[in-house]
């Protein structure tokens, strides 16, 4: 069954406006949900301001949708107190409210960075153990064993996307094998919302020739990739970042913040 009604949290976030813009028109309703200003509702939209953790809220915004894309929470390290509410309370308040209302998928926005502390010479897939990188990594292996619950027990279809680095082009040497573009987000959201699966996880990235990721997992599901970093090489292949830890590890600049571990522990 192809969804019609679609709730979209996090919908003012970077990426949560390249999915409005994109779906625009596209379903029969396009239910947008942040805590801060949306603006004007287009045709086939409707916002409702929700706080994730609050559960009964959360149910209601639920109720009625076919589908979820959850990019609601924070999206950067910072303090546990904000990170458990916002990342762990409010992915378990949404996948309970998604129970509750007998909502058939949820396409969950996990993050490279709950891998992030295996070295970038090691090729993972979405089978790969979880070794997160931060405080916001762990959030997000979290929400995939959050999403592996609700899909096994409940029978809510879960699809985790590991996404990588989703800007307009790579800025730096690692986003050569760690970038996702636009339009391919756009791609592999829309397999999300199509394929049928009961839970995966797959890495949110581009068709990248220097990429870490086996994807494999994505492209039998019906993921085409269109883009490839490597024609940004020449423009951005000498932008190293400053740390050793950084450098060789696929986390980037969250492996260095606050380390203070054992190096001969991470291969």
């Amino acid at each position: 069954m192809i969804p019609k009604r679609i709730l979209l949290t996090g919908a003012a976030g970077l990426l949560g406006g390249v999915l409005r813009r994109s779906f625009a028109g596209q379903f029969q309703l396009l239910r947008l949900s942040d805590i801060v200003s949306l603006g004007e509702a287009g045709e086939g939209e409707e916002i409702v301001t929700c706080d994730l953790a609050d559960a009964a809220a959360v149910e209601a915004l639920c109720k009625g949708m076919d589908a979820i894309i959850h990019l609601g929470g924070i999206p950067y390290e910072t303090g546990w107190p904000e990170l458990l509410r916002s990342n762990i309370i409010g992915t378990i308040n949404l996948y309970e409210g998604a129970r509750r209302a007998g909502v058939d998928r949820v396409i969950f926005a996990s993050s490279n960075h709950a891998t992030g502390m295996h070295p970038n010479d090691r090729t993972l897939s979405g089978e790969s153990p979880a070794r997160p990188d931060s405080r916001y990594g762990l959030t997000k292996a979290i929400g995939e064993d959050v999403a592996a619950l609700y899909a096994y027990k409940h029978g809510i279809r879960s699809f985790c996307i590991r996404i990588g680095s989703c800007l307009p082009k790579p800025d730096n040497k690692r986003a050569l094998s760690t970038w996702l573009s636009h339009g391919d987000f756009v791609r592999l959201v829309q397999v999300g919302l199509k394929a049928d699966y009961v839970h995966e996880i797959v890495y949110g990235v581009s068709k990248n020739t220097r990429s870490w990721w086996d994807n494999s997992a994505a492209y039998r599901l019906g993921y085409e990739p269109q883009d490839d970093a490597e024609v940004y090489a020449a423009e951005v292949g000498d932008i190293e970042l400053k740390t050793d830890l950084a450098r060789n590890y696929q986390g980037g600049n969250f492996v260095p913040d606050e380390f203070s571990g054992r190096k001969e522990w991470l291969d």
